[in-house]
């Protein structure tokens, strides 16, 4: 039977300040276990909480590029349970009064625009790491404290692909505001996904089961498969689906229960005694909606409209966001947007790729690509020529020098050219004899002859309308 799929995402994404959300201490990735801690982290008696500000800024940054009402009275919540990873004992959370309600972005799959709301964005603190072996588990509280926004959808996904594409959308607008790496593989960005199954004509929502902890794009789409064929073989056997946390296992491309949920957990929440409430100054707040990054929708439409890309060309440059900035700094001396994507996109991207390298560690600068573009548009070189030192180019050799030294500047003389066409005619005989006789082929032929005595500088396209207008004449 064809269930219908409900599915609301929960995202939580480390903000990138420089220091935590309630201390001085600095934030940290793979830095020695325990290293970036303080007090107030460890939650030594005594200490106080003191709000990031540019925490706070970051999320109203985060609730405008997805459209939320911005609550400009910011007040903090306290979250009890007792967990090892969890210091204090409870967690500094907003969970009665979030930063931004009541927003929404739009994904586009399958050419099809579709509108997801957002019901929440709001601040809080990570936990510490823990790391489990055999008989012990060691906790590196460096991560403790680390500012979180955490994002929570509504249930307006029905299929892995609408998960994948809400993901990924959220994940392009935060790094295009700067506010964070959302990198999925690091920890900075993670995913729980809830999904139930219901009949077509049903009214209540089937039983919720959630996918704890999701790490990347790839295994979203996998679990969330596993999750929809797996509760509708439940369903089509009048089994009961329990409400329950699973977690995704690599290996055997399933997921697997962790606990059972009986009913809501009660976490005792009450307002965060220590942090008495921010009234944050409007004036502040809309000079930080108003000078927002141009986010990746934006750059969409200007790469259409300015340099008349289309819709692949420009997806494929705006996805990768160094991708894109790279050409930024390249079109600023660059004559031709399109030819100059088309060879970010076909010869850069796979030369990288071949060599190991990304647009980060690669010694080719703006400058120097686009003196290769130029070249190219300008007929000095062509396509073929330019593609023969291109990988000399992407590793740092200036191509105007390599053009020089290689001796393959193009002619682009029309009178230079005419007259090895001319020589050229005059020694094939036979070919000309070809041409009149109907054998096109002739023409290749002579054109290819013109290429070998210029040494293939003349311009291929200058030489065949030449031979092509000459050979008339005999």
């Amino acid at each position: 039977m064809a269930y219908k799929v409900v599915i609301g995402i929960e995202i939580h994404c480390e903000l990138k300040t420089k220091t935590k959300m309630f201390s001085s201490a600095p934030l940290s990735f793979a830095q020695t276990p325990n290293s970036c801690v303080n007090e107030v982290d460890l939650a030594h008696p005594g200490t106080l909480p003191c709000v990031n500000k540019n925490a706070i800024k970051y999320a109203i940054m985060a609730c405008s590029a997805f459209n939320l009402e911005i609550d400009t009275l910011v007040k903090f919540d306290r979250k009890n349970y007792f967990y090892t990873d969890l210091p204090k004992g409870y967690q500094i959370t907003q969970q009665f009064h979030p930063i931004g309600r009541n927003g929404f972005i739009d994904i586009n799959v399958d050419g099809n625009s579709k509108r997801i709301n957002i019901e929440r964005l709001h601040m809080e603190e990570d936990t510490a790491k823990q790391f489990h072996f055999n008989d012990e588990t060691l906790i590196d509280y460096n991560r403790a404290g680390t500012p979180l926004v955490e994002i929570v959808s509504d249930p307006d996904m029905t299929s892995g692909v609408e998960a994948v594409a809400y993901i990924s959308k959220i994940q392009e607008i935060l790094l295009y505001l700067g506010v964070s790496d959302v990198k999925m593989e690091q920890g900075s960005m993670r995913c729980d996904i809830n999904i139930s199954l219901m009949k077509q004509d049903a009214e209540k929502l089937g039983t919720k089961v959630e996918i704890k902890n999701l790490n990347s794009l790839s295994n979203v789409l996998k679990a969330v498969e596993f999750e929809i064929s797996r509760q509708s073989d439940m369903l089509d056997n009048a089994e009961l689906i329990v409400q329950e946390t699973r977690r995704f296992d690599e290996t055997t491309k399933s997921t697997v229960s962790m606990r059972k949920k009986e009913g809501n957990v009660d976490y005792k929440y009450f307002p965060e005694p220590n942090i008495f409430p921010i009234r944050l100054p409007l004036d502040w707040v809309n000079e930080i909606v108003n000078n927002l990054p141009e986010l990746p929708d934006a750059r969409r439409v200007r790469y259409h409209d300015v340099y008349a890309l289309e819709e692949y060309d420009a997806n494929v440059l705006v996805s990768n966001k160094l991708l894109a900035d790279f050409y930024e700094l390249v079109m600023q001396d660059c004559d031709d947007g399109k030819i100059c994507a088309n060879w970010i996109i076909s010869e850069l991207i796979a030369q990288l790729s071949k060599t190991n390298q990304s647009i980060a560690t690669m010694k080719c600068d703006s400058k120097n690509f686009a003196n290769l573009i130029n070249m190219i548009t300008k007929k000095e070189i062509s396509g073929k020529q330019a593609k023969q030192i291109f990988a000399q180019v992407v590793d740092g050799e200036n191509c105007i020098e390599l053009v020089k030294s290689s001796g393959m500047k193009q002619i682009s003389d029309e009178g230079a050219i005419l007259q090895i066409v001319i020589d050229v005619l005059n020694d094939n005989p036979q070919s000309i004899e070809d041409f009149k006789n109907g054998k096109d082929r002739a023409i290749g032929f002579l054109v290819g002859q013109v290429m070998k005595r210029s040494k293939g500088q003349a311009n291929p396209s200058m030489a065949n309308q030449l031979v092509s207008a000459q050979i008339k004449n005999y």
